[in-house]
């Protein structure tokens, strides 16, 4: 493979602590003779990256990095715009690519067009938490892992060559990978349900298990993850959960338990439910769909949809990276509980009207309609958390503990509008509106951009500043 045709991409919103990670990445991949191009896709203001940026010019590289903030990203928006033609559209493109989770990631798509991409959040590292005594998994078991506290014995780093775990799958056919990898059709989370990932509650282990099925030894694998150890990815009302537990706790984003992995190993399958885009790695030579554009943590949901369709599968490589949950710039976790079970919703509703699917996105019936029924479910599940909030404030024997969860349960009831029934679902009635038109609208315009962004890249190249930083070596 050409090195311009692999590309590893950081999206970020925090812009002051990426240029760590851009050096641990690079220097994974140095050692394992990969020089991928690299490129931050920032989603910080103009002030910030007015004022982090040196930051970044000061990470010393062994491969060229790029940079793509606000300033490039109004380039590319103005110019698919322009080739559109149409005013009225412009709305739509500043929806599809505007500051959000989805939408930062739209923008790695229209870079890497072409080839193939890795993708890694900002808080992400080069390495997993395995356990000392590897235990063998069992019948069908395709990982397995546990939480361990903070600081204790019984696990150390481990580093995988994850560009290589990568090019061992994507683009390929399942007849063309490495031969200890397991097919089938999807894999079941121990912890989580199947097809909307909501938390079964909070679970100490959990399993990844196959489901037996047949891939076909044509099926193209378009999309790919690897294992994950540290911050395990749990719903937010887990980690408040886990808050209520410890009674020595002052802070819901605070982490006294991480996530090990027992032991792993790879797997394709037809479909994946628990695609995870904060290690993923794509195959984008023709173009893929877009992320949801949204602030609501789903956007990679489009995916679990669109991969089920025949001809496509999805791969978990023989590697595994590690999160460690930065609480800087992140909401808290009353706010998090909030976009969840909105996330939820709508994963449920998209998922029960799916219609179409195609090469470059899904089509969809739901309107965004929510019954009182669905205000009503939500309201209730989080009550009872408040309820259970108020119950340990008034168990707690330590001032600032009796503090913190009374903070916690003021921050629920804001998040939810008080409880207060018709007040709440007017709201989610509007948050979700807003959602599914803007996700309609944008996958519809979306084949339209992908051609006018491939041609311009093969053309002229997409803007983006060539980082003034030092080479190493």
């Amino acid at each position: 493979m050409h090195v311009d045709d692999l590309y590893f991409v950081i999206p970020t919103y925090r812009l002051r602590d990426v240029g760590e990670t851009v050096q641990q990445y690079d220097e994974h991949f140095w050692r394992n003779g990969h020089s991928p191009t690299l490129i931050v896709f920032d989603d910080s203001s103009p002030a910030a990256q007015e004022k982090y940026y040196p930051l970044l010019e000061q990470t010393a590289t062994h491969n060229d990095l790029y940079y793509v903030g606000p300033k490039e990203k109004e380039q590319l928006v103005g110019y698919l715009s322009t080739r559109l033609r149409d005013k009225r559209l412009d709305g739509l493109v500043k929806n599809l690519f505007r500051p959000s989770y989805g939408g930062n990631r739209n923008y790695t798509l229209m870079y890497t067009l072409g080839g193939l991409m890795i993708s890694s959040d900002d808080d992400m590292r080069p390495y997993a938490l395995m356990e000392h005594s590897l235990e063998s998994l069992g019948e069908g078991e395709v990982s397995r892992g546990r939480l361990h506290p903070a600081g204790h014995n019984g696990y150390s780093r481990k580093s995988f060559d994850i560009v290589g775990s990568f090019l061992d799958v994507l683009g390929k056919r399942a007849d063309e990978v490495p031969a200890n990898f397991e097919k089938g059709e999807v894999l079941l989370d121990t912890a989580m349900e199947l097809e909307t990932n909501v938390s079964k509650g909070l679970a100490r282990e959990n399993s990844l298990v196959l489901e037996r099925g047949v891939v076909m030894p044509d099926t193209i694998i378009k999309m790919a993850q690897t294992f994950r150890s540290g911050t395990n990815d749990i719903d937010a009302i887990d980690f408040a959960e886990m808050f209520l537990e410890n009674e020595d706790q002052l802070d819901p984003d605070e982490l006294h338990a991480l996530y090990v992995l027992v032991n792993f190993r790879p797997v394709v399958t037809n479909k994946n439910w628990r695609m995870d885009c904060g290690v993923a790695g794509y195959d984008n030579t023709f173009g893929l769909p877009p992320f949801f554009p949204t602030r609501l943590r789903f956007e990679d949901y489009i995916y679990r949809l669109w991969i089920q369709q025949n001809g496509v599968a999805a791969a978990h490589v023989d590697a595994a990276q590690d999160h460690s949950k930065s609480s800087y710039m992140r909401n808290p976790v009353a706010a998090e509980i909030f976009n969840e079970e909105v996330s939820n919703l709508l994963k449920s509703k998209i998922k029960d009207s799916v219609s179409r699917v195609d090469d470059l996105g899904i089509a969809f019936d739901y309107e965004g309609e929510v019954t009182a029924e669905d205000a009503a479910e939500i309201l209730d599940k989080v009550r009872a958390m408040y309820s259970r909030t108020v119950e340990a404030t008034g168990r707690a024997t330590r001032p600032e503990r009796r503090d913190a969860l009374r903070l916690f349960a003021a921050n629920l009831q804001k998040a939810f509008y008080g409880f207060e029934p018709d007040f709440f679902h007017q709201n989610l009635l509007r948050v979700v509106d807003d959602v599914v038109t803007t996700i309609k609208g944008s996958i519809e315009l979306w084949p339209t951009l992908v051609e006018i962004a491939y041609l311009q890249k093969d053309r002229r190249g997409l803007p983006q500043i060539k980082v003034n930083n030092r080479r190493v070596g």
